[in-house]
């Protein structure tokens, strides 16, 4: 019999991609359906949620967009903590003890100075935005919930991931949106981009995906586990591969109001606790998620 897996989130990018994965594959785990619409915000939405108990929570929701969250830092922390807050209380209510995944971000580590990288899970966090501080205020909320109520309470640092289906105000997504557009001839052959002379560690959304299932059967509880792909890549040699792949020329432009207020320029991880405890490793290159990307792009910019 499959176990019950209760996912928040599960119309964004990365719950679309994890319901695809379990749906299609043969899983331990079904995704619980959703009984009723409900706002993390709202506590009182979460009363009845689950006529069944699920054994395992993944707790992908949340603000997730760094200049968003510089715009309304308040509403940020409202939904990235005391959404979080809710979620614990209303499971705590129901008499839920099973395994809760807490989905962070590796944005917490905020400037690490060359001689850190890669970044260890032992690396102290220093975040350096309100999204930041908003997730890790809400690793801490939960690795406090799972000691009080003796939960296996898991946390993942997920770093920067692309894929198919991500919104278009996130570097990688935006870029091969505007290259579809030029091909397709509604655009000149410029691109607007903010700084791309920084690097970033990307991980392909179904390695992603993989990291997580592979967290809630073999993570330990009270721990805190990077995903990330180990690699350190600039986004201009991404933006540059988008437009090979493609086979355009392409000029480009800065836009000023794409640049992001204290930005790490290096960003590189290790993911060598979580390959330890799981096994998991990445399985998806570079070049496969931005050809999958620009054929994902190239569909929606017909359809805008």
């Amino acid at each position: 019999m499959k176990k019950r897996l209760f996912v928040t989130g599960l119309s964004g990018f990365v719950g679309r991609h994890l319901k695809s994965r379990l749906n299609g594959h043969d899983s331990t785990w079904q995704v619980m359906p959703v009984a009723a619409r409900y706002d993390l915000t709202d506590a009182k939405t979460l009363e009845g949620l689950w006529p069944e108990l699920p054994d395992a929570v993944i707790h992908l929701a949340g603000q997730t967009f760094v200049p968003e969250a510089f715009r309304d830092p308040a509403r940020t922390l409202h939904i990235n903590l005391m959404g979080t807050l809710n979620l614990l209380q209303a499971l705590k209510a129901r008499g839920f003890t099973g395994t809760f995944l807490y989905v962070s971000s590796g944005d917490v580590y905020g400037q690490v100075s060359d001689d850190g990288f890669p970044i260890t899970e032992q690396q102290p966090p220093a975040p350096c935005n309100p999204y930041a501080v908003s997730k890790l205020s809400a690793e801490l909320l939960s690795l406090q919930w799972g000691i009080s109520e003796g939960w296996p309470v898991v946390v993942a640092r997920p770093f920067n991931h692309i894929g198919t289906g991500q919104k278009e105000h996130f570097v990688i997504a935006s870029a091969a949106r505007q290259i579809c557009r030029i091909q397709q001839g509604l655009q000149t052959p410029q691109l607007s981009v903010g700084d791309i002379d920084v690097t970033r560690d990307f991980l392909d959304v179904d390695d992603v995906v993989s990291a997580y299932l592979a967290l809630l059967e073999k993570g330990t509880p009270g721990r805190i586990y990077n995903i990330c792909s180990g690699r350190e890549q600039s986004v201009r040699s991404l933006i540059e591969l988008l437009a090979d792949i493609a086979q355009i020329e392409i000029q480009l432009t800065q836009d000023l109001a794409r640049l992001r207020t204290v930005s790490q320029r290096r960003v590189c991880g290790s993911h060598a606790r979580l390959h330890q405890i799981t096994g998991w490793k990445p399985e998806t290159t570079t070049q496969q998620s931005l050809r999958s990307i620009l054929s994902d792009w190239e569909i929606r910019v017909r359809q805008e």
